[in-house]
């Protein structure tokens, strides 16, 4: 049997799910993931989990708070003029708490996103964004099976 190294082509079902058991992910019912390791495709520590795996291998991993996505970082916490959003977006959009938010990189070639947490009081015109990864300092559990490594 075909064991996981480093730089893997899988075919996998998986699953991640809050420490409380709510999922995030679920591809058991559905059509298999494939994904290359090394690639960004998976978080590190989950990619660490898979190697040394054989083919057939069906197991659940824990990963602490953190582990798979970052500890929380408060300087990922930032007020944005509403002036910045309106130069980047469309002019009329309201925005409202939860929303996600798309910015340009300073080079103009990519995205990021945060998500709104805060609104000014009226007549001040600020947001608060979080740029912490959604899931960042977040205990996580991570099931696997493998279908196929190459």
């Amino acid at each position: 049997m075909s064991r996981v190294h480093p730089a893997s082509f899988l075919t996998l079902h998986y699953r991640l799910a809050r420490h409380d058991g709510a999922e995030l992910i679920n591809t058991f019912g559905d059509k298999p993931a494939t994904l290359s390791l090394g690639t960004g495709e998976l978080a590190p520590a989950m990619e660490a989990r898979l190697i040394g795996l054989e083919e057939g291998a069906h197991e659940s991993f824990e990963l602490a708070p953190g582990e798979a996505f970052g500890a929380r970082n408060p300087e990922l916490l930032q007020r944005v003029a509403l002036a910045v959003l309106r130069e980047n977006g469309d002019r009329d959009e309201r925005y409202a708490v939860g929303d996600v938010v798309q910015f340009p990189t300073p080079d103009g070639q990519a995205v990021f996103a945060g998500v709104l947490r805060e609104l000014g009081p009226s007549g001040e015109d600020w947001a608060t964004f979080d740029f912490n990864h959604p899931l960042a300092g977040q205990a996580l559990r991570f099931e696997v099976q493998l279908i196929g490594v190459l």
